[in-house]
């Protein structure tokens, strides 16, 4: 299961934070720094147990304003058929 988490940071705490992420488990395999209302986005890639204590971990990152977790879900809407 892969997801998507947007984090918000404290102003000019974006270095700090990625340090402290690069420090988390094997299920982070991108970080990134965004435009938009996140400052940071995080693909991580785990089970959906994985993925939530990951980001626990996350919010207990005192420079860490706010997360928002996007999980990636598998529907097949037809787009890709002809």
């Amino acid at each position: 299961m892969r997801s998507l988490c947007l984090i918000a940071v404290k102003p000019g705490k974006v270095d700090a934070v990625i340090t402290s992420l690069k420090k988390a488990r094997k299920i982070v395999k991108e970080i990134m720094v965004v435009t938009g209302r996140a400052d940071i986005a995080v693909v991580l890639q785990g089970t959906m147990e994985e993925i939530n204590n990951v980001v626990i971990d996350f919010k207990k990152i005192k420079e860490i304003v706010s997360t928002e977790t996007l999980i990636e879900v598998e529907v097949d809407m037809g787009w890709s058929k002809p």
